[in-house]
């Protein structure tokens, strides 16, 4: 069975209300385009500022999941009649905590909300602090059914750590979806894409990684096939992106790699 996966690809300056306008241009060319059955943003789509913006500033353009940036994404999905994907920064309901949720949203065809998944592993690391201005989510996403195939998730940083991807191989994804905002420096390129093709080659797995560009994201999105095949991928600059994921070739990948079968458990409790 093959299907359209359309990445955005998208620079955005923090505010819900020109990131939901860019959404809404983004889906109309993509459907003009491409009749897409499903479209992926990148993380944090609702809302990033740039490095050094005042953390008021960006804690305070939080909404919650019945709030109108998901409302307006909801309405996208359902007047195109296809799967939205997109990152937001979700408000924490904790007068203790004031920071907020790294958060992912699933959204079908008929605009309902299947799913979210706030992000578990932060990224403290390169000198920066994730946890500074995110509370963790507590448990991993788990792999939902769609018309095609069954979806995993996982957000950027967490491509560094194998077993979160291992974990949506094991509740059978056969797609792994990575909204990410994947900062440009020294390496980072060759880490990224690396990453990528290790998780999409060692789960047999299709990988999709849509990312950011501008000041918040290097861009360089791809979607890698279950040997490693880089089905599609953009430079460094706004773009959709399109590619066809196909779930015989799966099922065919994974008859002649079986290494997923072939592991033995046993030996790697650490």
């Amino acid at each position: 069975m093959k299907s359209k996966f359309v990445l955005a690809q998208l620079d955005q300056k923090g505010w819900p209300e020109e990131n939901l306008a860019n959404a809404e241009k983004a889906v109309a060319e993509a459907v003009e385009r491409y009749q897409p059955d499903m479209m992926i943003f990148p993380e944090c789509f609702m809302s990033h500022f740039p490095t050094g913006t005042d953390r008021a500033v960006c804690l305070g353009t939080a909404q919650t999941l019945d709030g109108p940036f998901v409302t307006g994404m909801r309405k996208l999905a359902a007047d195109n009649g296809i799967w939205i994907i997109f990152g937001m920064n979700e408000k924490v309901e904790d007068p203790e905590d004031d920071r907020n949720y790294n958060c992912t949203v699933v959204i079908d065809d008929k605009g309902e909300i299947v799913s979210t998944y706030r992000k578990t592993h932060l990224y403290d690391a390169f000198g920066y602090k994730e946890s500074d201005d995110n509370k963790p989510g507590d448990k991993f996403f788990e792999p939902i059914d769609t018309p095609f195939g069954k979806i995993g998730l996982f957000v950027c940083y967490e491509v560094r750590f194998p077993e979160v991807a291992r974990y949506q191989r094991s509740k059978g994804a056969d797609i792994i979806i990575m909204p990410t905002a994947w900062v440009p420096g020294p390496l980072k390129s060759s880490q990224f894409r690396t990453l990528i093709s290790a998780r999409a080659i060692e789960n047999t797995v299709y990988m999709a990684a849509c990312d950011q560009v501008g000041e918040n994201g290097m861009g360089e999105s791809v979607v890698v096939d279950p040997m490693g095949v880089v089905v599609a991928g953009a430079g460094e600059v706004e773009t959709l992106i399109c590619a066809e994921i196909d779930t015989d070739r799966i099922e065919k990948v994974r008859a002649k790699l079986p290494a997923y079968k072939d592991r033995r458990p046993e030996l790697y409790e650490i």
